[in-house]
């Protein structure tokens, strides 16, 4: 058998990908980083609302 050939287990549930051998995206992004950037847009949201107008 080659070493490049990968293995894989029968499917036991119909309708579930395996998206860690799919996946071949160019650029990742940390869980960290979503959060830490949504939590700034509602800060931005908050102090925009309490602003003079």
């Amino acid at each position: 058998m080659p070493k490049n050939e990968k293995m894989t287990m029968p499917m036991s549930t119909a309708g579930l990908v395996r998206y860690f051998e799919e996946s071949k995206e160019s650029f990742k992004i940390k869980p960290e980083f979503v959060v830490i950037f949504s939590l700034a847009i509602i800060a931005l949201e908050i102090a925009l609302k309490f602003l003079p107008k």
